[in-house]
């Protein structure tokens, strides 16, 4: 696809619980070759052809969005997994954006990090696009836009770099506390030069 990834900061290992912002169905193959990790994701992704396949392989945790005790049953799997030392990875806007800014980060899914006094990760994606006239929201996939027309956009492209920054790892005394913290965390590393 033309897709160069660039890790910046320490890359994340073991027990921690990594928080991104979340621009579009790449952020997962890009973070995946960053940093090999259990992903938490909507259960919709479960059934999509190919990708579906490829992220149950790959051991995803899904969580059905509409149901709390889907996320109450995926905290704990995620616990297991932490437990094991795999780091996981969740977007805890719980949607793509265009990246113009970080959404809220919904706290429930803190919940492993904190009750285990884990560390929790900040990490900022973005898209450095190679061509002149297309922007970092042409890459992002948001909103009702469909899935194969956005995914031959982004193959009719000469490329772009995706970027994953990690930023400084804290544990937190609640869930409320992580989210709020790790918000602002990655949109100072969004920021950041």
């Amino acid at each position: 696809m033309g897709i160069r990834y660039r890790v910046e900061g320490e890359i994340p290992t073991g027990a921690t619980l990594i928080v991104a912002n979340h621009l579009s169905y790449l952020d997962i193959a890009i973070c995946s070759a960053a940093v090999p990790s259990a992903f938490v994701a909507k259960h919709e992704i479960s059934e999509w052809p190919g990708f579906g396949r490829l992220a149950r392989i790959g051991g995803t945790i899904f969580v059905n969005r509409m149901s709390r005790i889907s996320a109450w049953d995926v905290a704990d799997r995620m616990a297991l997994r932490l437990a094991e030392q795999v780091p996981v990875l969740l977007f805890p806007e719980g949607t793509s954006t265009d990246g113009s800014e970080v959404t809220r980060f919904h706290p429930t899914l803190f919940a492993p990090a904190v009750e285990g006094g884990l560390q929790v990760t900040p990490a900022a994606i973005f898209y450095e696009p190679h061509e002149p006239a297309t922007h970092e929201r042409d890459l992002c996939w948001f909103g009702d836009e469909l899935f194969f027309p956005h995914l031959l956009q982004v193959l009719g492209l000469s490329g772009f770099t995706a970027v994953v920054r990690f930023g400084t790892s804290e544990t937190f005394p609640d869930r409320k506390t992580a989210a709020y913290r790790s918000h602002d965390a990655v949109v100072a590393l969004r920021r950041k030069p």
